[in-house]
Formats: structure tokens, sequence, C-alpha cells
């Protein structure tokens, strides 16, 4: 059956939906968990290191036994990446058919039987059936082996050296350090065109676990949907809701995923407070980050690229607000000698017994333009 295209300026809010929460209760709700409502925003006040799935996304064809380490999006991931100066963890959440957030990222979730694989979309599966693959949380029960596809379309056995279970959102709140923020990207086929009633019933099931145990942690909203990404704002006004795009380096049916300057007018009429960008289509386009944060909108990026400790502070000098990263404690030990002021770093060397701080790269505004003229060159 073909799917309707929605754009939220024809969604009627929560409370003009027949059977759905009002608006005013959800906003009502969120206030009294001590949300202030209707003065969203996001202005960090440090560059911002984000855990990309945790302590980083699994790529089980590297020889970088690092993306192999833990099991992505997982407790056990979650709560490593707290281990370290990280502001936020990024994690992928999809509903369930009987309404439950779980934190899976592929769409489709594979498992293997005498020889034959079978493929199951995640957002067809029960919470029970979601929970049977993997690593069981029961002693001496067995679940199904986990299987998945690489990008040029190969099954692999999902074998990383530490395991664990696939978790809930609710699971996330109740276990994972309470300091860290959750950057929550809400999870949507590239390849579908979602419904109304489609939209609404994910995004409220996933406002309602959000409401009920976010307590006081610091909470991202994001999506690469574009009409996902505008109906959570206008749902809800307590968490900033950023809009993620490839920032022109792939191009999709949808003209808003297709360019920064699409990305920043989406946010604008919608009232967003930012872009997660690839950190390609900033670095092709630097002339971008001025306008950007001149609309007063935060940047924040991912990609591999955001693994280079060089790129990373390339990035902070131009203006951004933070990245999403895998290789977390490289990163953010990086960051932390490049980015804080000298003294900073020299006062905790010190406290650890080091004598010699490492000097930041230096450079000189001519240099600096320089070099913003040189990167769209070399990324192409």
């Amino acid at each position: 059956m073909a799917l309707k295209a929605v754009h939220v300026t024809d969604v009627p809010y929560l409370d003009q939906v027949p059977d759905k929460a009002s608006l005013a209760l959800y906003s009502a709700r969120f206030s009294s968990q001590g949300v202030e409502i209707g003065r969203t925003s996001f202005k960090p006040s440090n560059f911002l290191v984000v855990g990309h799935r945790g302590n980083g996304m699994n790529s089980l064809q590297s020889t970088d036994r690092r993306m192999k380490a833990l099991k992505e999006n997982s407790i056990l991931s979650f709560n490593a990446a707290a281990n370290y100066p990280i502001d936020f963890i990024e994690f992928d959440v999809q509903v369930t058919k009987d309404d439950c957030p779980v934190i899976f990222h592929d769409d489709f979730i594979l498992t293997q039987d005498n020889g034959t694989i079978y493929e199951r979309r995640i957002t067809e599966l029960s919470l029970a059936e979601f929970l049977s693959y993997g690593p069981q949380r029961e002693e001496g029960l067995a679940g199904k082996p986990l299987m998945r596809k690489t990008k040029d379309g190969k099954i692999v056995s999902w074998t990383v050296e530490i395991d664990d279970s696939a978790c809930t959102l609710k699971e996330a709140f109740e276990k994972v350090n309470p300091s860290i923020g959750f950057n929550i990207e809400l999870k949507f086929d590239d390849h579908i065109v979602y419904q109304q009633d489609c939209l609404l019933r994910v995004l409220q099931a996933v406002l309602h676990v959000v409401l009920e145990y976010a307590k006081g942690r610091p909470i991202i909203f994001s999506s690469f949907q574009p009409d996902a990404a505008l109906l959570v704002k206008k749902l809800q006004s307590a968490y900033p809701v950023f809009f993620l795009t490839n920032g022109g380096t792939e191009i999709y049916y949808d003209v808003r995923r297709n360019s920064l300057e699409e990305a920043s007018k989406l946010c604008l009429e919608g009232g967003l407070e930012g872009i997660v960008s690839e950190v390609r289509g900033i670095f092709r386009n630097p002339g971008a980050v001025n306008k950007i944060k001149e609309s007063k909108l935060s940047l924040l990026t991912y990609g591999k690229l955001n693994n280079v400790p060089e790129a990373v502070y390339m990035q902070h000098l131009m203006g951004i607000d933070g990245v999403i990263v895998d290789f977390v404690e490289e990163v953010t030990e990086a960051v932390c000698k490049l980015v804080k002021k000298p003294e900073e770093v020299e006062d905790e060397m010190l406290l650890q017994g080091e004598e010699k701080v490492q000097n930041r790269p230096q450079f000189s505004q001519r240099e600096l333009s320089f070099l913003l003229k040189l990167i769209p060159e070399l990324i192409q």
C-alpha cells in the first residue's frame, strides 16, 4: 500500500486529534517535572563532545578494534562513555508495534537459523520479540544470534569484544549515569513516506517515556525526518530539537534534506534550535557556518572525520558548538588539551603529576582563512 506524504503544517496539535492526549496536558506534565515550558534554548557555553551510539558505533568489517570493542546502543556502552568528560550520548530510538520505544540503529534486525537468514523490521516486532535477539539478561537463557548487513550488502555475525543485551529507552533512563545528557535520535526509514497517524503514534510513545523518566536529565531530540523534527517541536516545547542533515553530501527526494541552506530554512520556519550536519558538509561549505550562527541556530556535526582530533579542533575554531564522535576516550582527551584554556589544562595536568602542557596549534587569522579555503578542496 502506498504511503501518503504528510507535512507538519497539515498536522493538528495533539488536543485536536481525537482520543489523543492534548498538548496542554503534555505541557502541564512537563512543567510539573520542573522543565520550563516555552523557553527552550540550547546555547552551550563549552564545546560539546557527544558519544555516538554511546562509546562509539560498531563497524564489524573494520580493522580498528575500537570499532568492535563494545556493543553499540547498549547500556554497557552508554555507561562506558559516561566515564569520560562528555556532555551527551547519542542513540537511535524506534518504536515497536506494541508502542515501546527501543534503542536500535538499523531499520531491520537479522538472525540466522540452520544457515537461513531471517530479517525483520524493528517497527513490526513486539517488545518481547525485539528483546529475544542477542544476549539475554536472564541467566541461562539463549537469545537469537544477531547478524548485521554491511553497507556493501554482506551479512556478518554481529560479534564484539564485550556484548550486551538490547535495551529500551526506559531502561536507558533508569540505568545510565544521570549526569549524562541524552541526544535522542528519532529514527525513521529513509525509504518510507510516513502517514500522519504513524508519526503521531511514534512521537507520543517516545514523549510518554521521556515525560515519566527524564527528570532533570538534559535532553536533545534530533531526526533526519523533516516532518518528525517539526512535529516533535510542535508537540512539546520543553526540550530542544535539532534537524539532522548530510549537508549535501547525499541527495534525497525531499529537498529539505539536501543542503545546509534548506536545513537552516526548516529550522527557522519550524522554531527548531539547531542543525546536526555531516562534518564533510561543513568542510565543503565553511561559509555556511557564519550564516547558521547569525541565524541564532546551534550547530553540531557527526561523521568519521570527527574521530580525528585536528578536524575537531578546526571545527572549534570555526565556531561549531560540538561534535558527535566514536572514539570517545581519544577525542575527549584531545578536546581537553586543545579547547580548554591553557591554565585549566595546566592545573589538570599538574594534578595528574604531568610536567609539560601540550601546546595547541596556533593559527593567525590569515592562516585560518587560508585553511578554510583549502579544506573544501581537500574534502572534494
